[in-house]
């Protein structure tokens, strides 16, 4: 095995492993849980589930989803989840290598993952997630100036500030207006706090980009939800996700067009 494949397999399997622990942040930080205790265990019987039953995406596989104890099947989705962190991690892995980078990029992402799901479910995206992402990258950016594309850590620091306000102001600016423009809340709090997190780790114009882009995906999901509920509200954090990961891997080339387009270049 050469030493690039087993680095491939490492973050797959690593992954699945963060996988696991993010099924758990996201069933139990909407409903203000502890991720730590009690242990993994069938929602139906309380059976602990032992360590053996617990193997990321092989143990789903060998029980068919369900509790050995009672029988009872287990959602889909953790396997699911612990088939895109794994992937996520080889895919960071792919494109950055053994880099700076890498790292940080993983905690954001891994983030995202979890805010996704619980908007998706509960309509809450947890600040330990949100508010807890964005400290860490505020911590992070002067250790890893290379984020920010400078080798010098307080201009870090200070475009990761600049990311949280740049972020976390233009939602919450637009949650302000759709208010007043519609006369109900049209923006949460953690959609908020998520912008901020993205900023902190991207800084400030990938969070601007972030926020030009969202709306290009969300509006297509509440249009189709307009027609087929008469209710166009949407959990808007995936989009903000989907938005960041657009500004992450091609945010640079975004602005090159953009600017080039306006003849700013």
């Amino acid at each position: 095995m050469t030493i690039d494949l087993f680095y491939r397999v490492l973050f797959f399997l690593s992954g699945a492993m963060i996988g696991s622990f993010l099924n758990v942040c996201i069933v139990r930080l909407p409903k203000e849980q502890s991720v730590v205790s009690p242990g993994s265990h069938c929602f139906k019987c309380g059976k602990p589930v032992q360590w053996y039953d617990n193997i990321p995406l092989i143990s789903y596989w060998l029980l068919r989803g369900r509790c050995r104890a009672c029988g009872a099947p287990f959602s889909v989705r953790y396997f699911f989840i612990e088939l895109l962190t794994g992937c996520v991690f080889f895919g960071l892995y792919m494109y950055y290598g053994l880099t700076l980078e890498l790292l940080p990029y993983l905690i954001m992402l891994s983030c995202f993952i979890v805010a996704t799901f619980t908007d998706f479910d509960e309509r809450i995206i947890p600040d330990e997630v949100s508010v807890g992402g964005m400290v860490a990258g505020l911590i992070i950016s002067p250790l890893v100036p290379q984020l920010h594309h400078t080798a010098v850590w307080w201009q870090a620091l200070l475009y990761s500030g600049l990311g949280v306000l740049v972020g976390g102001g233009s939602i919450y600016l637009m949650g302000l207006l759709g208010e007043w423009i519609f006369k109900k809340e049209a923006m949460g709090g953690g959609d908020v706090k998520l912008m901020a997190m993205v900023g902190a780790f991207m800084g400030w114009k990938m969070a601007l980009l972030t926020f030009f882009v969202a709306p290009f995906f969300g509006a297509v999901v509440g249009i189709i939800e307009k027609i087929r509920t008469k209710d166009s509200t949407i959990a808007y954090g995936p989009y903000l996700v989907i938005g960041a990961l657009v500004s992450l891997f091609w945010g640079e080339r975004l602005i090159d067009i953009i600017m080039g387009g306006y003849g700013l270049y």
